[in-house]
């Protein structure tokens, strides 16, 4: 395993077209790593209070339309969501 500084040294001796697929790699890490965590905090029910705080701001009538050219906004979404399935 190289180290941090190894890896830097390295990118900078890099080509512009080289550049790219290091950054088309890292970025590709970076969200596959990203939707790991949500999906586990998903899971987990770690993001379940966030949820039911957001649904209870959009029946209050707290929250605006967004996007706001008539789509589905984020409250619609989390009541199909969150709808009982029983």
């Amino acid at each position: 395993m190289r180290t941090v500084e190894e890896i830097e040294t390295a990118i900078s001796c890099l080509s512009m077209d080289e550049l790219f697929r290091v950054r088309e790699f890292v970025q590709g890490k970076f969200e596959d790593e990203w939707d790991k965590q949500m999906e586990e905090d998903a899971v987990s029910g770690k993001l379940d209070g966030l949820a039911q705080e957001a649904l209870a701001e959009f029946r209050a009538g707290k929250t605006k339309a967004f996007p706001p050219n008539g789509s589905p906004g984020y409250g619609e979404i989390l009541e199909k969501v969150l709808e009982p399935t029983c």
